[in-house]
């Protein structure tokens, strides 16, 4: 994959990870101090949900910034187990991908 595919592919990922957080982020805005406890409940559950998605969001913008990393060093597109290349269907799909399908497998204890 070009360096100018792999720029654009991190860019539009970047855009829908900081898109999500700032979502989510408005949903934390949400006045807790309600005296119903239906609804205190149901706000605290949905926190702890957004709380979960932030989490995610946060090693997915990890994951991003390691594939900048390696882009601006030139080694975007190898893996970081074995230096062999990935697949440039995976990139397409998964732009921060830092394995094989079959390291990843690995990996994962697939």
């Amino acid at each position: 994959m070009d360096d100018a595919r792999a720029r654009e592919l991190l860019a539009a990922e970047r855009k829908r990870i900081v898109g999500e957080v700032g979502f989510l982020g408005l949903e934390q805005g949400d006045d807790l101090s309600t005296t119903d406890l239906a609804d205190s409940a149901s706000d605290l559950y949905q926190n702890e949900l957004d709380q979960g998605r932030l989490d995610e969001l946060r090693t997915r913008l990890a994951a991003l910034e390691r594939a900048e990393e390696r882009l601006r060093e030139g080694r975007f597109g190898l893996s970081v187990e074995s230096g062999e290349p990935i697949s440039d269907g995976r990139l397409e799909v998964l732009p921060t991908a830092e394995r094989t399908e079959e390291e990843q497998a690995r990996y994962e204890g697939r």
